[in-house]
C-alpha cells in the first residue's frame, strides 16, 4: 500500500501547484531564442509572433534572443540549458527540430526529447529559383539540359540545410549532374543566383518573394498543393513532374522539456488565439507563410512523423555532417 500512498500524495501536491504555475503565468518576461540571424525571414516571424503574444496573453511581456549559427543548433541548444518554467521559448523549425536528428553525427540535444512542443506556427513552401535572365525558361529546360550538359551548379544556403537536402534530392532522383556550392545564408544563396554564379537554388518562398516580385529571380517550380494566388504563373511541383519536392518548410514554438503541462496549454491557446485571427493570416500570408496552427498533441505527433520522413532523405542523399 506504501507506493499506492505516495502516488497519491504527490498528486495530490502536484495538481495545486499546476493550478497555480497556470494562473500565476506569465508574470514577468517571456524570452524567445531565434536560432537564426536578425533581419532574416525567422526573426521577422518570430518579432511578428512575440508582439502579437503580448497583446492575446494577458500579462505576457517578451524579448528576442538572437543566437544564430551552426544550422541553427546553437540556439536551439541554448533553449535546452533554460528552466522549464514557461519563460524561455525557442522558435525553430523543420531543420531544428527533424532534420538535424539524421544529418548531425554528434547533435548536442535530441530533436524531440530535450523539448515540451508548444504548437505548430506555419508552413512555408519550397521553391525552385533560377536568374530572372536565366538560360532555363522552365523546369523542363532545366532537366533536359542539367541531363546533357554537364556543369550545373546550385546553391545552398548551407551545407544540410533544407535547401540543400532537397536539391540533392532532385539531381540524384532525375540524373542530374550538378556541383553544390554551400553559402552562409539565404540572402547569399539568393544573391549568387541572381548574379549567376549559380544556376539554381531551393529556397524558402518567404526568403525569395521580394526578389520575384522585384523581377530579379524567377521560379520555375513551387511546392504548393495549387498555384499560388499572388504568383499565378508558378507551375506548382505536381505541374512540373516532381512533386517529390513538395516540401514544406514549417515553424513551430517549442519550450524546454518537462515545461509544465499547463503552462504548455496556455502558451497553445494563445498562439491558436492570434493564428486564427483571419487579419493576423493575411499579415502572415503576404510574408509568405501559410498560418497552420496545432494543438499540443498533434503538435507533437506531426513532430515524430516528420523526423522519419528526413530521415529518409538524409538516407537517400547521403548528407552527413559533424
Amino acid at each position: 500500500m506504501i507506493p499506492t500512498r505516495r502516488a497519491l500524495l504527490a498528486a495530490t501536491i502536484a495538481a495545486p501547484f499546476a493550478a497555480r504555475a497556470d494562473n500565476a503565468y506569465p508574470s514577468r518576461t517571456i524570452q524567445l531564442i531565434i536560432a537564426y540571424a536578425p533581419g532574416g525571414s525567422t526573426d521577422r516571424l518570430g518579432r511578428l509572433l512575440m508582439r502579437r503574444l503580448a497583446e492575446v496573453l494577458p500579462g505576457a511581456n517578451t524579448v528576442i534572443d538572437n543566437r544564430a549559427g551552426g544550422s541553427g543548433i546553437i540556439g536551439t541548444l541554448a533553449a535546452t540549458h533554460a528552466q522549464p518554467d514557461g519563460y524561455t521559448l525557442t522558435l525553430g523549425n523543420n531543420q531544428t527540430h527533424a532534420m538535424n536528428q539524421s544529418l548531425m553525427v554528434n547533435l548536442p540535444y535530441h530533436t524531440i526529447d530535450s523539448f515540451t512542443p508548444i504548437a505548430r506556427i506555419a508552413t512555408v513552401h519550397h521553391a525552385l529559383v533560377v536568374a530572372e535572365g536565366s538560360r532555363f525558361r522552365s523546369f523542363d529546360d532545366l532537366i533536359i539540359k542539367g541531363r546533357n550538359e554537364p556543369g550545373l551548379v546550385y546553391a545552398s544556403s548551407s551545407i544540410g540545410s533544407a535547401s540543400h537536402v532537397i536539391a540533392e534530392t532532385f539531381v540524384r532522383r532525375l540524373r542530374i549532374t550538378a556541383t553544390h556550392i554551400p553559402y552562409r545564408g539565404a540572402a547569399a544563396a539568393a544573391a549568387s543566383t541572381i548574379l549567376g554564379s549559380t544556376d539554381f537554388y531551393v529556397a524558402t518562398w518567404p526568403s525569395v518573394v521580394e526578389l520575384v516580385r522585384d523581377n530579379k529571380l524567377r521560379a520555375l517550380e513551387i511546392g504548393a498543393p495549387d498555384r499560388l494566388p499572388e504568383a499565378p504563373e508558378i507551375p506548382t511541383a505536381k505541374e512540373a513532374g516532381v512533386e517529390f519536392m513538395a516540401i514544406d518548410a514549417w515553424f513551430g514554438i517549442w519550450a524546454p522539456a518537462r515545461t509544465p503541462r499547463p503552462i504548455a496549454e496556455k502558451l497553445n491557446a494563445a498562439f491558436m488565439t492570434m493564428l486564427n485571427d483571419a487579419a493576423f493570416r493575411h499579415q502572415l500570408a503576404h510574408m509568405g507563410y501559410t498560418a497552420d496552427p496545432l494543438p499540443l498533441d498533434e503538435f507533437a505527433a506531426f513532430q515524430r512523423v516528420e523526423v522519419e520522413r528526413w530521415k529518409e532523405m538524409a538516407d537517400l542523399t547521403g548528407i552527413r555532417m559533424e
